[in-house]
């Protein structure tokens, strides 16, 4: 997916569950989602707000990443590897563990 797909992607999703704070979700790059976002993260695939969208390369995927983090989404840029081209945005709760 090209920026603008994965912008649109997500903010859609924002807007149909309606997460309106940025500072209330957290934004990352991985090359393996389960690992990353359900595994070292903890979020429940089930009954929890999350998504991801696979970038056409790992430039856009961190392109998307310092977008939403300049949006006040929590987050660290630096991360993943040059294989990262997964965007995956969840919400924080008590179930996550963002660090």
């Amino acid at each position: 997916m090209s920026f603008d797909e994965i912008i649109e992607a997500i903010d859609a999703y924002r807007r149909k569950h309606t997460r309106k704070y940025a500072s209330n979700l957290y934004v990352g790059i991985t090359n393996d989602v389960d690992r990353r976002l359900f595994g070292f993260h903890k979020v429940p695939r089930e009954n929890h707000w999350w998504i991801y969208c696979p970038a056409d390369d790992v430039n856009i995927a961190r392109q998307v990443e310092k977008y939403y983090l300049d949006k006040g989404m929590q987050g660290g840029d630096g991360g993943g590897n040059n294989e990262s081209n997964i965007v995956y945005c969840y919400e924080i709760s008590e179930d996550t563990k963002e660090n």
